[in-house]
């Protein structure tokens, strides 16, 4: 896309100055250039284009849990291998309404269970800043996407954190709504009460622009909120003084980088300089925050997957010899170590003389951690700051053999999802070559001050996302 925004390139489709496929042209070019990458797992030549509206030529890439009429949506899985869907998400039906082209669909961790994009049954995808890197999960293939200048904006989905940490390791913009905000329908469901489709951007202006044209109420969505969307642009270029910049101190303990340190702080310092306010807070039940999502989350995927048998779509066992095989040859052939690992831990914590032991208290401890946030909004905080990820991008493979340390790179994402507030990862610089993000939340359906919060720092710092181009070329080439 090189250096031209969602903005322009729209601006020049609907005013007739490019042809309406120009730029998706452009875009399946620098995807063919890079397919070391990893990112797509299909592209889509053929899509229908329109000349009209806020995203109109713009290509805009796709998470593959996100069901897309005419293209498969596999969620990264052999299990759903080759599956196409009857139906399409409300997130992408209004993209395309939009005027925007669906690119194609994004390499993923299976079924959005990783944060690395390792567990894809389709093989890792590779970091643009460093190919020998994660960029991060489970919309590691999204993130990638626009920071390796391929698109300029790509949705995704965060769970406990799968926007905001592939963002903050691929040195772009990522935005985890409100829960109810964006509809969930034709999201293929990993944990439904966490789930919430995310924007990926190379700005945030940009994010925000694909945040604005997805979100809104979907009578086809229980848990999609009849709360009327505000204007999600108008405002965000307003400047940070007055603003009250929580700082917890939880999120600053010893698993924190020093180097990421030292990024976080500088980005305060800027902050106080421009006239935002910024206050030590305190949100003490953090340190319970992951195993309560690794009790959560598993036990509604153990749920939600039950429904991959065999029998009604995706992989079927030929060589099965009764019901009982179809359902464990099936599951055994088309599901990863990963999602094994996670419907065993659900299953175990949900069933009898364990439910109450483990989820019952995991669901009390949410509840904590959610009034940790309503007490620090009422004490006058607009927003809070905090680093996204503890780390830089770290090598692939470095943490597969072990689990707790993959889980611990969500440690400053997953609270959001379990209070089911928004929160957005922006960059905020570089360790060693590498991008580093720095993440604001805010309370419930306060997207603008969180965007508004973002966008002032991104212009504090002097950037306009980090991304990697042809391998270090900043904004990519044209």
């Amino acid at each position: 896309m090189g250096s031209h925004t969602a903005f322009e390139i729209a601006g020049a489709v609907v005013s007739g100055a490019v042809a309406p496929d120009h730029f998706l042209r452009r875009a399946l070019r620098r995807a063919a250039e890079q397919a070391d990458l990893n990112a797509f797992l299909t592209l889509s030549p053929e899509e229908a284009i329109s000349s009209e509206g806020p995203l109109a030529g713009v290509p805009v890439a796709v998470k593959d849990n996100l069901c897309t009429l005419g293209q498969t949506t596999s969620c990264a899985s052999r299990i759903l291998e080759g599956y196409v869907s009857p139906f399409e998400a409300t997130a992408v039906t209004r993209l395309r309404r939009a005027g925007g082209i669906v690119l194609g669909k994004t390499n993923m961790d299976e079924f959005a269970m990783g944060s690395s994009t390792e567990n894809s049954a389709y093989g890792v995808t590779r970091n643009p800043h460093d190919p020998s890197r994660v960029p991060g999960g489970s919309s590691g293939g999204s993130a990638a996407a626009v920071a390796a200048g391929i698109v300029r904006c790509a949705l995704g989905s965060d769970t406990g954190g799968s926007v905001r940490q592939p963002a903050s390791f691929c040195g772009v913009v990522g935005i985890k709504p409100t829960y109810g905000r964006v509809s969930r329908y034709g999201l293929v469901a990993f944990a439904s009460s966490l789930d919430q489709v995310g924007a990926f951007g190379a700005t945030v202006e940009e994010a925000a622009l694909l945040l604005s044209v997805i979100a809104g109420h979907d009578p086809r969505d229980a848990t999609s909120s009849r709360r009327a969307v505000p204007d999600l642009l108008r405002g965000i270029a307003r400047d940070v003084e007055g603003l009250r910049v929580g700082v917890p101190a939880e999120y600053f303990a010893d698993a924190l980088d020093p180097a990421v340190r030292r990024l976080c702080e500088r980005a305060l310092s800027r902050l106080r300089e421009a006239g935002a306010v910024v206050i030590d807070v305190s949100l003490p039940h953090t340190e319970h925050a992951v195993p309560t999502y690794y009790i959560l989350a598993p036990a509604e995927a153990s749920s939600n997957l039950a429904r991959y048998d065999g029998v009604r779509y995706g992989l079927r066992a030929s060589d099965a010899g009764s019901a009982n095989e179809v359902y464990e040859l099936s599951r055994t052939g088309g599901f990863g170590a990963e999602v094994v690992r996670r419907i065993i831990l659900g299953t175990f914590v949900l069933s009898a003389g364990y439910y109450d032991a483990y989820y019952g208290r995991a669901q009390r401890a949410r509840a904590r951690i959610a009034s940790d946030f309503e007490r620090v909004w009422e004490e006058g905080v607009d927003v809070l700051f905090t680093p996204t990820s503890p780390t830089p991008a770290f090598q692939i493979g470095e943490r597969t053999v072990d689990p707790v340390s993959m889980y611990l790179s969500d440690i400053y994402t997953v609270t959001a999802n379990l209070a089911g507030i928004p929160g957005i990862s922006l960059p905020i610089g570089t360790v060693d070559g590498l991008p580093v993000g720095g993440q604001f939340l805010a309370r419930r359906w306060d997207e603008c001050t969180m965007l508004r919060a973002a966008r002032g720092l991104e212009v504090l710092l002097g950037g306009t996302g980090c991304p990697a181009g042809r391998r270090g070329l900043p904004g990519g080439a044209a």
